[in-house]
Formats: structure tokens, C-alpha cells, sequence
């Protein structure tokens, strides 16, 4: 690749714009991950981060609370910042918080988590905890889960954004029978993330909601960017197609988060998994080639059969 075809793809990734195919050449070093800007302040987001669920619900001292470490080694070697997290997710907060003291990364790490229940005065005992769990004075994001008595504990956010406790705050949801309400929320409040499940068996999003958080300026991190599983789990033993290598993929994990990623109102993806060869699988597809909506209509049927 030439420096103007560098210049050029560096510009377009900025823009989160579609790119033309240009192979990774054998040889070459790995591109570095693509960033997004929240459009609340413009900061960058890299665009594959770590969702926690299940895989960080691990007790020190078994051999899956072993493997962690490596996979927060991959997300932030492959210049991923972004971890994810909830009190539903059983040990995963105490978790986080105990790797990154021990490790203390180098990078910093954009620490999201959620709030899950009802009442004022439980939510804040709730995120107090995330707090403690996390080993941190201040969040990076957290989110109302599920829109659980969302208008308390919006209430409740935009006091602490206020004092510098949460740098940003957002809704999360992840079925399609909660979209008209999801969908009434962003046009009612000032947000700053949504979370939203997204994927290539899995596009109701792209109705309504996606455009929706664009038009309000704001960020989107899709969970679920495999759908439900089955969809990987089937086409693991399928030879990837021979466009794959000219998106930059190498596995069909990647092939599927670079489609989530393709739609221009994507900020993040956070795959979730507790090992550590597939976190730096995931992180790969965020780098390189970001094919545009005309190149997924004349692939992604194929995908799916």
C-alpha cells in the first residue's frame, strides 16, 4: 500500500466512513484499531471492545479467572480500551476491578457498567457498589440496563455527570419488543451512549433506532454482535469466502463484526469472551476495510442460508 492510499484510508477511518478494499499485504505489520468519535464530545472510542458477561464470572484461582489477564492483554495490545461490565453479570465487576489493579495497564481502560433496579436510593447503593467493585472513582459510562426506572436514575446521572463521578451516561436494551420504548427515550432525553443489540441475523436496529441515535448525536455500542451464537456456530466449519481476505478478515467472527461495524452509526462493538486468542480475533476486525451497505446487500443473504 502506497503513503496516499495510507493517508486516504487513514481519513476515511476518522470519518467512519466506507472504505475502498485495500488487502493487507503478507508481511505487513497489523493495522491499528479503528477509533470513532463520540459525538457528544468528539473523544475517541476505539471500535471493538470487551463485553464481560459470563466470561469474566470466573473466582480466582480456577483456570478460566487464569486465562483473563491474556484477554485484557490482547484488547489493549490490539488498541481496544473499551470493557464492559453489570452487577447482573454475577463476579464480572469484582473481576475487571481486580485484574486491572493487578496488571495496571499502560493503556487506559473506557470503563462501562450499568444500573439495574428500581427505587432511587437502591440504584445509588447499586452503582456505589460498581464503584467499589471496579476499584474506581470515576466511570467512564454508566447505563440505565433495560430502561429499569430510567427516569430515576437519569435523574440521578446527570447529578453525578455534573460533579465528574460519570463521564458519560446512557440507556441499554437488547430485545426487540422494547424498541418503541427504547426509541421514545432518545427522542425524550439528552443521551450520550445507547447499547443496543445488532448483528447480521439480528437487523431490526437498523429501522428506526440507529438512524434515531445518529440524528441525536449519539454514540452506539452493540452488544449480541453475533446475535444469539447460533449464527457463528454454523458457519465455523464454512471456508470463508474469497472476498473475506480484501475486508481484512481471517475468520468469520471478524467477517460478522465488521458487518455491525459497516453501519456508519456504530461507535463500538463489545464481543464478549473469556479467552484470550479470541479477543485478539475480534479486535482484528476492527482495523482495515469497512465495506459499505450495497457490498453486505449482494453478501450477507449468502451468509445467512
Amino acid at each position: 500500500m502506497t503513503r496516499a492510499q495510507l493517508l486516504r484510508l487513514g481519513a476515511a477511518l476518522c470519518a467512519g466512513a466506507a472504505l475502498p478494499s485495500f488487502a493487507q499485504q503478507p508481511g505487513r505489520p497489523a493495522m491499528q484499531m479503528t477509533t470513532r468519535p463520540i459525538p457528544s464530545t468528539k473523544e475517541a472510542l476505539p471500535v471493538i471492545g470487551c463485553g464481560t458477561w459470563i466470561g469474566f464470572d470466573q473466582r480466582p484461582g480456577t483456570d478460566e479467572y487464569k486465562r483473563l489477564p491474556g484477554v485484557l492483554e490482547a484488547l489493549f495490545a490490539a488498541g481496544g480500551t473499551a470493557i464492559d461490565s453489570s452487577p447482573m453479570y454475577g463476579r464480572s465487576e469484582e473481576t475487571t476491578g481486580e485484574l486491572l489493579a493487578a496488571t495496571k495497564p499502560r493503556t487506559r481502560p473506557f470503563l462501562a457498567t450499568k444500573v439495574w433496579t428500581s427505587g432511587r436510593e437502591a440504584g445509588i447503593a447499586q452503582m456505589e457498589q460498581s464503584f467499589a467493585r471496579l476499584r474506581t472513582k470515576e466511570l467512564d459510562l454508566m447505563q440505565v440496563h433495560n430502561l429499569v426506572d430510567w427516569r430515576t436514575h437519569l435523574a440521578t446521572l446527570r447529578g453525578w455527570k455534573d460533579k465528574g463521578r460519570v463521564r458519560y451516561i446512557g440507556i441499554t436494551h437488547y430485545t426487540v419488543s422494547a424498541y418503541d420504548e427504547v426509541e421514545a427515550v432518545l427522542r425524550a432525553e439528552k443521551l450520550d451512549f445507547l447499547q443496543i443489540n445488532y448483528s447480521l441475523d439480528a437487523r431490526d436496529a437498523e429501522q428506526r433506532l440507529l438512524p434515531l441515535a445518529a440524528e441525536r448525536g449519539v454514540a452506539v455500542i452493540v452488544n449480541m454482535p453475533f446475535g444469539g451464537g447460533g449464527l457463528l456456530r454454523r458457519l465455523r466449519d464454512r471456508p470463508l469466502p474469497a472476498w473475506a481476505g480484501e475486508i481484512g478478515c481471517t475468520s468469520w467472527a471478524q467477517v460478522l463484526l465488521k458487518f455491525v461495524l459497516s453501519h456508519p452509526a456504530v461507535t463500538c462493538a463489545i464481543p464478549g469472551t473469556g479467552r484470550a486468542e479470541h479477543m485478539a480475533d475480534n479486535a482484528a476486525a476492527g482495523a482495515g476495510t469497512f465495506p459499505d451497505a450495497a457490498f453486505w446487500r449482494r453478501e450477507a443473504a449468502a451468509i445467512r442460508t
